[in-house]
């Protein structure tokens, strides 16, 4: 068995390098440095079809290297799942060190601002002129895509556009780093995401390099689990010094001008291509930015030709053959990277860069339900065809009935013992985003509220809101919902099986602005009321909505001192227990499906 599997392998080996082989013969590759407004050159990957012309340009600008460098092809010709219907169809394929980053010169600046006079709008203009005059074979059709980062700079190539710019798809794109992508949720640092990030995009005083550039390893001891339970932002900052960014974060520390300015949806007006906004329900670092990328064009930019695909993906999953699986759960050939591909990604580029086909397969919302596992559709993107429905966090049942009189639960939320956000908790595993919630049953620092077994399905779709009545000892805390699906223990495949569909922090000072926090009264009641990123999902005849509350949801977001004090000074001995009241008045809304 060994010896076929080696046979195999080998066999696959040669299939690929001759494939690749007639991709490179197909294709050459162009480098070149194109020259930007202030004069600073950006490191350019020009892979072009050696036959015909008429080929549209397809660019992705990125701060995590065009590489390999030099002469060298890229084997994603070939091995890439996303790329290969375009090299079949002879797009011309475009890759770009943003500014200051690898081989381009300049200073790189994270999430820089339109507002700056060269900002990431006026070099995805400026190098879209110079390729649709130089580059010999185009057909003067741009399009722009993207993932995670280089999804930020896709959006931003949509920024007063270049006009041959007809197409740009921002997929899971870094939108707020403050509200609810990978820094920060509701001013909630995600201290494991942050800590990681930020060394990797920190340098200053660049010099081009085909090299990462290097990093501080950290040793997380004894694990990831008890190393932020030491640890403070303060402490922190000597641990990944130099990092230019986490130093701006502290003289920054509520949404102010610095944190607005830096919100791509801000300069979201007049949107002259089309746009397609990508994400992934499960996206466990930008599922906030697709939502609200989405939702800021259609409201800002009606005009626009827009559209939306959700589907049950991890973060960029659906450009991967195995995206409709994840953690203990198959979606199906529905949610399959084919699928997207066949049905949404490229015909939208054919569309708008070849005039080749129709969008029919492609309304302006598309979003996955998981639970039924098929796809629910609309032109409405407000989804009017939903009605809200309230459930009551009465005792420990989830309820659509409105409590006779206020009464309340309570536990304590202890620093020294925060709840987990996932079982495993050694490293951040994409998983926790579905992952079996079991494990937090039983622990007295968790309210749980649950309904009866559902007597039908139900559909929800869009967005979530969680109105919090609370009183607390102390003047500061987090809350952290968590939405949940109960199998039924009858269920053939996972009973008992507590499948998280949603979970958001919150932090009680910012309850009544981002920008002007204010510290909560202790013992006295008040009203946390904050988003939670959208939904689609089907809670399945049988099954019961649980909806958990808590004050941790540890490392994965860092714990609260539960004081109002400065969070970039304070030291390990101001943090504090709290003791937790939460008022049956309390409630979660969703928009059910008709």
């Amino acid at each position: 068995m060994k010896r076929f599997c080696y046979i195999l392998a080998a066999v696959v080996f040669v299939l690929v390098a001759l494939l690749s082989q007639t991709a490179w013969v197909k294709y050459e590759k162009v480098v070149s440095e194109i020259p930007m407004r202030d004069s600073v050159k950006l490191y350019t990957t020009i892979y072009k079809p050696r036959w015909g012309s008429n080929h549209p340009i397809l660019i992705q600008r990125t701060p995590y290297s065009s590489a390999p460098y030099g002469e060298e092809m890229t084997n994603a010709l070939v091995t890439s799942y996303r790329l290969r219907n375009f090299v079949r169809h002879g797009y011309i394929i475009v890759y770009q060190d943003v500014r200051g980053r690898f081989m381009s010169e300049g200073e790189y600046e994270n999430i820089r601002p339109a507002s700056a006079d060269v900002n990431e709008a006026t070099d995805a203009y400026d190098t879209v002129e110079w390729l649709v005059n130089n580059v010999e074979g185009n057909n003067g059709k741009v399009g722009f895509w993207g993932c995670s980062y280089p999804g930020f700079y896709a959006m931003y190539a949509g920024v007063d556009a270049h006009p041959a710019v007809k197409a740009v798809a921002p997929q899971a794109p870094v939108t707020d780093w403050f509200m609810g992508d990978d820094i920060h949720h509701n001013g909630v640092m995600m201290i494991s995401d942050a800590f990681n990030l930020m060394p990797m995009l920190s340098h200053t005083n660049h010099q081009p390099t085909t090299e990462w550039e290097p990093t501080r390893k950290h040793e997380m001891t004894p694990d990831r689990f008890h190393f932020f339970i030491r640890a403070t932002r303060d402490s922190l900052r000597s641990v990944m010094h130099p990092s230019s960014f986490w130093d701006a974060m502290s003289a920054h520390p509520d949404y102010d001008e610095w944190w607005q300015e830096r919100d791509v949806r801000r300069y979201l007006y007049n949107i002259k291509p089309a746009v397609l906004v990508v994400g992934g329900t499960f996206d466990a670092e930008d599922c906030y930015g697709a939502w609200n990328t989405f939702k800021a064009i259609r409201s800002q930019s009606p005009q626009t030709d827009c559209r939306l695909v959700m589907g049950p993906w991890a973060h960029g999953a659906w450009n991967g053959r195995e995206a409709h699986k994840l953690g203990d759960f198959d979606f199906g050939k529905k949610a399959s990277g084919r699928y997207y591909h066949n049905n949404f990604e490229f015909p939208f580029f054919e569309y708008h860069l070849r005039d080749k086909g129709a969008l029919e397969s492609l309304p302006q919302v598309s979003m996955f339900l998981s639970g039924s596992n098929d796809w629910y559709t609309t032109e409405d993107w407000q989804l009017t065809d939903t009605e809200k429905v309230r459930y009551y966090l009465d005792g420990e049942a989830l309820t659509e009935v409105e409590p006779a009189a206020d009464a309340t639960r309570s536990y304590t939320s202890d620093p020294n013992n925060p709840v987990p956000y996932d079982s495993v908790t050694d490293h951040r595993r994409r998983e926790y985003m579905l992952a079996d919630q079991s494990f937090a049953d039983g622990r007295e620092d968790v309210l749980s509220y649950t309904t009866e077994p559902l007597e039908a399905d139900v559909t929800f779709v869009g967005e979530v809101i969680a109105s919090l009545d609370v009183a607390i000892s102390t003047t500061d805390a987090d809350f952290v919902v968590r939405v949940i699906d109960v199998f039924p223990e009858d269920d053939a495949q996972k009973p008992n099986y507590q499948m998280l569909v949603r979970a958001e922090p919150m932090r009680a000072r910012y309850r009544n602005s981002f920008s002007n926090p204010v510290p909560m009264v202790p013992n006295e009641k008040a009203t946390i009321r904050y988003a939670l990123p959208d939904i689609a999902h089907t809670f399945k005849a049988g099954h019961r909505i649980k909806v958990a509350v808590q004050s941790s949801w540890f490392p994965l977001a860092e714990f609260s001192p539960q004081q109002y004090v400065d969070l970039w000074s304070c030291g390990s001995d101001d943090f504090v227990s709290a003791d937790i009241d939460v008022y049956n008045s309390s409630t979660i809304t969703f928009k059910a499906v008709k």
